[in-house]
């Protein structure tokens, strides 16, 4: 068994308060997850107005593959356009 896992952080330009903050995450956490069947989800800063952390885990039975995949997942992080990427991390552990 092979997991992937890895932590996305964003700035997010123009943000006031925790209520639009949490629409964008939600926006990001949403299309992340159905686009991959990854479970995403907001791991830190959540008191932050400008600042999400995103985090991620994929399983598989190939290295290869899960790599590819979480590749994959970086991109599209930074192609959807609602905040900007400024850390990226990744893990892949064999079990």
């Amino acid at each position: 068994m092979v997991v992937g896992v890895g932590r996305v952080v964003y700035r997010i330009h123009d943000c006031r308060s925790l209520k639009g903050k949490r629409k964008i995450v939600k926006a990001i956490i949403m299309r992340l997850r159905n686009h991959f069947n990854a479970s995403v989800a907001e791991v830190g800063a959540n008191d932050i107005h400008q600042r999400a952390e995103i985090g991620f885990s994929m399983v598989g039975n190939d290295r290869a593959v899960i790599n590819s995949k979480v590749d994959k997942f970086f991109n599209m992080a930074e192609d959807l356009g609602l905040a900007e990427v400024i850390d990226m991390e990744m893990e892949i552990i064999s079990l």
